[in-house]
């Protein structure tokens, strides 16, 4: 294996478990419904604030969210040129396949 596919590799991992991490998933659909700080993320998750902060970085990391500040806060938003084009791929792909499954049919 060469060097390129095994950062590519890597990256992939990166990628799909920022997703899959329980926290950051619940953080990431919060943040499709629209922009928030980190206060309003933690109200409406009932997760601790460090905890947000830390699942925050890694998602700013990957470029799966953006941060903008305004006054004293920072707002998070998802990417919508990559990220939310993903997540609605993902939303189709789950009501066609994945909730049947869920749901109990074949």
């Amino acid at each position: 294996m060469n060097h390129k596919s095994c950062i590519r590799e890597v990256a992939y991992e990166l990628f799909f478990t920022s997703l899959s991490n329980p926290n950051r998933l619940k953080i990431i659909n919060l943040l499709r419904k629209g922009q928030k700080n980190v206060s309003q993320i933690c109200q409406e998750t009932g997760f601790e604030q460090t905890m947000v902060s830390h699942n925050l970085k890694r998602l700013k990391h990957c470029g799966m969210v953006f941060s903008e500040k305004k006054g004293k806060y920072k707002y998070f938003k998802v990417n919508s040129i990559s990220i939310q084009p993903i997540l609605d791929l993902i939303d189709n792909h789950m009501n066609k396949f994945c909730c049947k499954i869920i749901g109990g049919k074949k």
